[in-house]
């Protein structure tokens, strides 16, 4: 599903990772991207028109601006929209799901949302696949979900960010490691 009507855009400046783009219908949180990540403004048809002073915009400055002081802002304060398919609708509200300073697998999810279709399995690559589609980082915190095994794999912001994302919220655990191969890097 992609964006239809007039999408605003302005920009965040983070210390810790540089610009952020915000992207936003007029109403919502459509979208939040670093610079260079995978993906970028995917969700949007059209070009976005720059606006620092649409809705939700000063809320989410606001919302970052305690996120990188080291507070913990809850996503429900904000007006989310990610655009996206029922079933990557369904993989990013569990990632909201997850606690700040906290991580969980892609087969983690895949079970929650397999037992709640009644269903025995799922795959966790289906899964992968939404997360990595996430239109709205570090709000919804995709970077919380690593491999089975601790791998760091699958931040479409980059590896490195996602360490310093999980260094920040005092997540990042002694048996997480990078890849050095792989298709999720």
């Amino acid at each position: 599903m992609k964006s239809t009507g007039p999408i605003y855009s302005t920009t965040y400046e983070s210390e810790a990772f540089g610009p952020i783009t915000l992207a936003s219908d007029g109403r919502s949180l459509v979208g939040l991207w670093l610079k260079g990540q995978k993906y970028y403004a995917a969700t949007v048809v059209d070009e976005m028109v720059p606006n620092d002073d649409v809705e939700p915009f000063a809320q989410v400055r606001s919302w970052l601006d305690r996120y990188f002081a080291g507070q913990r802002p809850d996503p429900a304060e904000l007006p989310l929209a990610p655009l996206g398919s029922t079933f990557r609708q369904r993989v990013w509200d569990k990632l909201l799901a997850i606690p700040y300073g906290s991580t969980c697998t892609y087969g983690d999810i895949a079970t929650t949302l397999a037992h709640e279709d009644g269903k025995e399995r799922m795959s966790a690559q289906a899964v992968g696949g939404a997360v990595g589609h996430n239109p709205i980082s570090i709000i919804i915190p995709c970077h919380r979900v690593v491999g089975s095994n601790g791998s760091l794999t699958g931040y479409a912001g980059g590896i490195d960010k996602k360490v310093r994302l999980l260094e920040h919220e005092g997540a990042l655990r002694d048996d997480f490691f990078v890849p050095t191969k792989g298709t999720a890097l």
